[in-house]
């Protein structure tokens, strides 16, 4: 009689069974992850870094929302040819880049933002989802909330920047993601997570702390094109600045703690 399992063991079978479909899981993973972003480029010679063990996925079409076309990835012929207002510290590969130009604006290390859709971010009926109180009629601050209207904003040289006079909410979190600041004829919006709610530190009453930018750094801020909506786009080159002025907002911000 023909053996056909012999002493075959099955719980052996099964462990090496698994252990393929685990290195095949990963070898998948690794092969999705380079969707975007790859190929990487030599950071000395700027040339594609070509890994011989795992290439890049097939493409793919993934189809937007609310009629904004279509996006294949990856798309190696999709590069960014942004300039890059900066200048390497020394040809060895990984060495920082020391900004050239202004690194609140230009993009570079803290300050640097993804080159979102220039449309603003859109509730599933296709409006935008974030927008000021005076046209989200239908929104308001809680009575046991502080009203941000009226108040004023202490830069880091605590020098006040302007006066909190509307609140973007975002609809769809039912959340504050801005406020709108005027000094003299301009307005511009600081972000919620950058401006500290604070007593004052003069006087009685509440103002907002932003510990990013010095006084004189406020009127830089990239300003949206409507003064009712806020594209993608506008909302990282504000984010930004911001974050870039936690690190180039002062020369001091650029040495080291110890």
């Amino acid at each position: 009689m023909v053996e056909i399992v012999g002493n075959l063991d099955v719980a052996q079978v099964v462990l090496y069974a698994f252990w393929l479909f685990f290195a095949g899981l990963i070898w998948y993973l690794q092969s999705e992850s380079r969707r975007e972003g790859y190929p990487l480029e030599s950071d000395v010679k700027g040339e594609y870094n070509h890994d011989p063990f795992i290439s890049l996925p097939s493409p793919k079409t993934f189809i937007l929302p609310h009629g904004k076309g279509t996006k294949t990835y990856p798309n190696p012929e999709n590069r960014d040819t942004r300039p890059i207002a900066a200048e390497r510290t020394s040809a060895v590969a990984g060495s920082p880049l020391v900004p050239t130009g202004n690194p609140l604006k230009d993009g570079v290390g803290p300050a640097a933002w993804a080159e979102r859709p220039d449309y603003p971010d859109l509730d599933p009926h296709g409006h935008p989802a974030i927008k000021p109180m005076s046209v989200a009629k239908d929104f308001s601050i809680a009575a046991m909330d502080t009203d941000p209207h009226g108040l004023n904003i202490i830069a880091a040289d605590g020098q006040i920047a302007g006066e909190v006079t509307d609140v973007w909410v975002d609809t769809m979190e039912s959340v504050i993601r801005y406020y709108q600041v005027t000094s003299g004829r301009r307005s511009f919006l600081v972000p919620q997570h950058f401006a500290l709610l604070r007593n004052k530190l003069r006087g009685s009453g509440k103002e907002f702390y932003v510990h990013a930018l010095i006084s004189e750094q406020f009127k830089d801020i990239p300003k949206p094109a409507s003064d009712n909506q806020i594209t993608m786009l506008e909302e990282e080159k504000i984010q930004a600045y911001f974050g870039g002025g936690m690190l180039y907002a002062t020369p001091d911000r650029q040495e080291p703690l110890l």
